[in-house]
């Protein structure tokens, strides 16, 4: 036996010590952990000896309830800054005195951070091929918890960022499951 063969037999053993009906409790609460996601919860979950279809369900599930609750707060967070923007330049027009938003004198003191790797790389696939494209392509740059927040942040729809968000763990979850039920089938011959 190869030392990868007893890895996975001990870390089964492992799982098994843990009772049938928290398992996969567990597999969605590592689901819910961004840049763990759905991906790495399924690898979790196969690897650890549970049934595919039961770690897919878990790991999309804790996965896809981490970015719902990620898409209500930052929705409301928009809903919140969008209103005050818009008091504040009704104000500002109706008394004909104060700054406007436009002409904030504070603007220009702000020093804008630059952007990360992953986000320029995520506003790219965003620009040539929209929420769709950003949706399925983003886990490749940065977590769906992240993706989420920046697509309900600039505007876009939640139930449109919500519906993407859903194939894109879906379908990357089912990939990651299928693959590491493969290679523990085929390639190790540990199942």
């Amino acid at each position: 036996m190869n030392p990868v063969e007893q890895l996975i037999i001990n870390f089964q053993e492992l799982v098994a010590q843990v009772p049938e009906v928290v398992q996969p409790f567990i597999v969605m609460l590592a689901g819910a952990i961004p840049f763990v996601e759905g991906e790495v919860a399924a690898l979790i979950g196969v690897v650890g000896g549970l049934p595919p279809v039961v770690v897919a369900i878990a790991a999309v599930t804790g996965n896809f309830l981490s970015v719902l609750f990620v898409v209500a707060v930052t929705a409301r967070a928009r809903t919140a800054v969008v209103d005050r923007r818009s008091r504040l330049v009704r104000v500002s027009g109706a008394a004909g005195t104060g700054p406007s938003v436009e002409g904030d004198p504070f603007q220009d003191t702000v020093t804008k951070k630059p952007e990360s790797k992953g986000r320029q790389r995520f506003n790219r696939w965003l620009v040539r091929f929209g929420v769709p494209g950003a949706s399925i392509l983003g886990p490749l740059a940065i977590p769906t918890q992240i993706t989420a927040a920046i697509l309900v942040g600039g505007g876009t729809p939640r139930r449109w960022v919500l519906l993407w968000q859903a194939v894109a763990i879906i379908l990357w979850t089912t990939v990651a499951t299928v693959s590491m039920w493969a290679a523990l089938t085929y390639v190790v011959d540990v199942s």
